[in-house]
């Protein structure tokens, strides 16, 4: 295949999976390693990928690479708490949560990392949209919930203070309550406890500024 028959075919798709393309072709992969090596296309993963940046009609939309590279799976924990503005500190990866097993990509457009969840916890999650390509991100009291899921230690008082939350008044406080109550972890619905106690105390603090 010339690469203006290729460029004809893909320049519309944001992300370019061969196998939806091409199917198990394996003569396109030998074009498409010198393609990559010529600096015409970009490599997300093994079998995935953009075109370069004198190719592109479609400017990279990073949450929607996050939910491509791995099905199902929606950007959440630090990457979202960031994203809401909920914690002051940069969070460079794209973190996501997934029910297939973790992964690590790391490309020309970012760093795209996904933690297992359990399915039943799989939920709680928007639709993100920007030119044409979609992308899931967790709801913001969501996103807190598989932060402390996913986390090893404890939730103690020390923890939620020591993560300096912040903009708390983003977070409904109802539906942080209903979604706490939907998991079985006994640890869960201590720490959405205590992040209840910490948000009233802020709010209430504000108040008396």
């Amino acid at each position: 295949m010339k690469w203006e028959e290729f460029i004809k075919l893909t320049e519309e798709y944001p992300v370019i999976e061969l196998s939806a393309f091409f199917g198990g072709n394996k003569s396109i992969r030998v074009q498409v390693s010198q393609w990559v090596s010529a600096g015409k296309l970009v490599q997300l993963k093994r079998g995935y990928y953009i075109l370069g940046d004198s190719y592109r009609k479609i400017v990279p939309y990073e949450p929607h690479i996050a939910g491509v590279l791995k099905r199902p799976s929606y950007i959440s924990v630090e990457k979202a708490l960031e994203f809401y503005g909920l914690i002051p500190e940069m969070v460079t990866s794209y973190t996501s949560v997934t029910t297939k097993r973790q992964n690590r990509y790391e490309n020309k457009i970012g760093i795209f990392e996904y933690r297992h969840i359990n399915k039943k916890y799989f939920w709680g999650y928007k639709t993100l949209k920007k030119e044409k390509q979609t992308g899931f991100i967790a709801h913001p009291e969501k996103a807190v919930l598989d932060f402390f899921y996913l986390t090893k230690t404890d939730i103690t008082d020390d923890f939620i203070n020591e993560m300096r939350f912040q903009n708390t008044d983003r977070l409904d406080i109802d539906r942080f309550k209903r979604y706490a109550s939907q998991y079985s972890s006994e640890k869960i619905k201590v720490a959405a406890d205590r992040m209840i106690k910490y948000i009233n105390a802020r709010r209430q603090s504000e108040e008396e500024l």
